[in-house]
């Protein structure tokens, strides 16, 4: 029997030249290019959020009259803050208003979205016509919705009127005025929405609903099966944005029903507004602000550990 002889080998040797001065002056020059790229959106960032977030985080640990000098007290905002009630009852407020708002906004913006997806003539007037509520500022659509909901000539009673049904007023019921709000939020940014679904749609292969045509899969089937999971990217980024935004709700509130009635619409962005532009009392509303800041962080970060586990973006 032949026996085969096993020549060992050896790694290549590794090159231990130094780099020339001229590749470290390209790498360097890469490197500052790169950053003096990043530069301006850094800068925005630092400037705009991380040093307004630290400012306000000093500040609450001080008592601000505005008109005096501010005083240290330490962690004393905060033991006030936890034994506020009228704190905790603008969460809940809050919290209120986000469960409102978010799942009818979500599943308008989809359905929206799904008709609007559709080989029609006229369709781009459709999609622009949804998106316009979105063009208005809150101020503007808060005044606009006021008068809609008005008990004596508002839109919504004169159509209630023709059926014969007495209207109620909206906005001066502890009981409708927040729906009423919210709905205002939906009918201003569910169109706004319905434009990333219309994107992520439209970026699903056809392919696969072909294949499942081909399978016997009805376009129910085929929702819940293709165009759901292929979504959750985009699901994932309208939730975060949209929980982020109505728990920062302000503007509509406060043209609609300045907090009322009673404190039925005091969301905690209005309780802040209150406390340190009416009150003067700047280091309480820093705490309040900074408690608001810790409870969205909370559930951002609930939100992004969940789509993490669950989303697909390879579609290869």
């Amino acid at each position: 029997m032949a026996q085969v002889l096993t020549v060992p080998t050896s790694p290549p040797p590794v090159s231990t030249r130094p780099v020339p001065p001229r590749g470290r002056r390209r790498r360097a020059w890469e490197t500052l290019t790169a950053y003096a790229f990043v530069a301006p959106s850094l800068f925005g960032v630092v400037t705009f959020l991380l040093l307004p977030v630290l400012i306000v985080a000093g500040l609450s640990l001080f008592d601000w009259k505005l008109l005096a000098a501010p005083e240290f007290v330490g962690l004393a905002n905060y033991e006030r803050l936890f034994a506020d009630g009228g704190i905790g009852h603008s969460l809940l407020v809050t919290v209120a208003y986000v469960v409102l708002t978010i799942p009818v906004q979500t599943v308008l913006a989809l359905l929206l979205a799904l008709l609007l997806n559709q080989r029609v003539r006229g369709v781009k007037i459709f999609r622009a016509m949804f998106v316009l509520p979105w063009m208005a500022t809150p101020v503007v659509m808060g005044l606009v919705w006021g008068w809609i909901f008005d008990p004596a000539n508002g839109a919504v009673n004169s159509f209630l009127d023709v059926f014969g049904i007495d209207g109620p007023s909206w906005l001066s019921s502890p009981s409708l005025a927040l729906p009423a709000v919210a709905a205002t939020q939906v009918w201003q940014f569910a169109g706004y929405n319905m434009l990333f679904f219309l994107a992520g749609l439209q970026s699903i292969p056809k392919d696969f609903y072909e294949a499942a045509s081909l399978d016997g899969a009805s376009p129910v089937r085929q929702f819940f099966a293709i165009t759901l999971p292929l979504l959750r990217p985009t699901l994932f980024f309208v939730l975060v944005t949209n929980v982020i935004g109505s728990f920062q709700v302000f503007d509509t509130v406060f043209v609609m029903t300045n907090g009322g009635p009673g404190n039925s619409t005091e969301v905690i962005n209005y309780t802040i507004y209150q406390t340190a532009f009416r009150q003067f009392e700047f280091g309480y509303a820093s705490a309040i602000a900074m408690v608001l800041f810790l409870i969205i962080l909370a559930v951002t970060m609930a939100q992004v550990r969940y789509f993490n586990r669950t989303t697909t973006y390879d579609l290869t």
